[in-house]
């Protein structure tokens, strides 16, 4: 299959004619047909993919340079912005809304040569760890589709690993890139926050949303972060980014932190802790030099990101109103009109996100939830970043379970979260975080990285050699 080719390869490949554009962008869209029950895209662009590709072969003949990822198909998270296409964010609210602009991500795959060849599902709004929140349905695992994929980016992770895609665009709230990643054995990175213009992103919780790359290897992420990444004048968040590419595969000598405390949490399944420890154990033979690390505010990650992002969503998502655009209810006033077009147009797991912002925001409780998660946000920096003074990363499992059942029901509302206990940490922090599979055998466990600030290299520099360790990839989706 083209899709499996590294995205270096298959990039030189075209341009020295040996497969074209067309070819690999059929490949592509031949996949998603045949992959119908994964249901991982809301849109393809099956005419505008093929046309594209056709440009990008004819300026190729001519002798032109048609760019870094020159007829690589993409996928898109449909939170993102592409000009002319519904962008519905899997939501009822939005299900007729069209982009009018590009974001910038997307703008800057477009002039490195890449083809676009639809929006994926998604969990509603960016909100859930399933993909199963969606209006359009849930997406199925390609591994196993008697599973979850993961989410929120699970359409982004699900076409990569089934071949409809080489490279995908996800974005990452408290671990939307990195989990679904992790159950569907391929590769994601969340960005150090501000080095992705988020422009054109939908906004979840804007402190903490990042759009990353999702993709079979670390150096094709490699690759697409540093298409995507740098300042953005239109983004006023956004910091200039340098370059990660070219690195070496390195992890002799790397200072590795683990807090193993975290690693014998409860939640935490036998088979994910198995592979993670022998994950440990193929570093320490490369060469990496592991220390055990005390972080005493990580048990506090999960209460802290749901207060802070679900009060910043409160905030965020009540310009949908029913009024300036989306669904529009009938009502004799502006707050029923509100009222009903927000009750008709989101699902469950937004509202109770919602009701929590807007409790945990309220007079009452302002003090008593949201500014105590403030200061414990600042407590979980600064204790990251103490540990990363003296260690290049940590390292953590990226999920505490394998990809989990389809109709699995958590037997209470804590364990619906925990499911990003160990990916919130970076999030709150802003510090990049890479996943990588690593399981051996069945469904694949995902190996997180998590490392300094703009300090991405390092990360891909110890993830490559990881995969080399592991034979070329680091395990997961064939």
């Amino acid at each position: 299959m083209i899709a499996e080719l590294p995205l270096s390869e298959l990039r030189d490949k075209i341009a020295r004619r040996e497969i074209t554009a067309e070819q690999t962008v059929t490949e592509a869209l031949d996949n998603i047909r045949s992959g119908g029950e994964i249901n991982a895209f809301i849109t393809v662009f099956d005419d505008s993919a093929v046309r594209r590709a056709r440009e990008i072969d004819a300026v190729i003949a001519s002798g032109g340079n048609a760019g870094a990822l020159a007829g690589i198909p993409v996928a898109i998270k449909d939170n993102i912005a592409v000009k002319g296409s519904p962008m519905t964010c899997a939501s009822r609210f939005l299900e007729h809304f069209v982009a009018p602009y590009n974001a910038t991500a997307v703008e800057k795959l477009l002039r490195a040569g890449a083809v676009i060849v639809g929006k994926t599902n998604m969990d509603e709004f960016a909100m859930g760890a399933a993909n199963k929140n969606s209006a359009f349905g849930a997406v199925r695992n390609p591994l196993d589709t008697s599973r979850v994929p993961g989410g929120s980016s699970g359409g982004s992770a699900a076409a990569v690993a089934a071949g409809m895609c080489c490279a995908a665009l996800g974005t990452d709230t408290g671990g939307s890139v990195r989990q679904p990643a992790a159950f569907c054995g391929i590769t994601g990175l969340k960005p150090t926050y501000s080095s992705v213009s988020r422009y054109g992103l939908t906004a979840f919780a804007s402190s903490l949303d990042q759009i990353g790359p999702l993709t079979r290897r670390a150096e094709d992420n490699a690759l697409v972060y540093d298409v995507i990444s740098g300042k953005d004048p239109r983004d006023s968040t956004s910091a200039d980014a340098a370059a990660v590419l070219p690195y070496e595969a390195r992890l002799k000598g790397r200072k590795v932190g683990v807090i193993r405390r975290a690693i014998e949490e409860s939640f935490v399944s036998d088979r994910v802790r198995t592979a993670f420890f022998g994950a440990l154990e193929d570093m320490k033979r490369a060469g990496a030099i592991i220390t055990e690390c005390e972080m005493p505010s990580f048990s506090a990650g999960i209460a802290t990101y749901f207060i802070v992002s679900c009060a910043e969503a409160a905030s965020t998502l009540s310009r949908f109103d029913g009024i300036r655009y989306g669904r529009r209810a009938e009502g004799g006033s502006y707050d029923e009109i509100c009222s009903r077009s927000r009750g008709e147009g989101f699902g469950a797991e937004v509202k109770r996100r919602l009701m929590t912002g807007a409790f945990v925001l309220s007079e009452e409780n302002y003090d008593r939830y949201y500014r105590k998660a403030l200061k414990m946000r600042a407590c979980i920096a600064f204790q990251l970043n103490q540990i990363l003074k003296t260690c290049d990363f940590v390292v953590t499992p990226t999920a505490p379970t394998e990809a989990l059942p389809f109709d699995y029901a958590p037997k209470d509302i804590k364990r619906r979260y925990y499911g990003d206990m160990f990916t919130v940490i970076a999030n709150l922090a802003g510090n990049p975080s890479l996943s990588v599979p690593c399981g051996e055998d069945g469904l694949p466990a995902g190996l997180l990285f998590t490392g300094r600030m703009f300090d991405e290299k390092t990360l891909f520099s110890a993830a490559s050699a990881f995969e080399k360790i592991r034979g070329g990839r680091a395990g997961g989706a064939k």
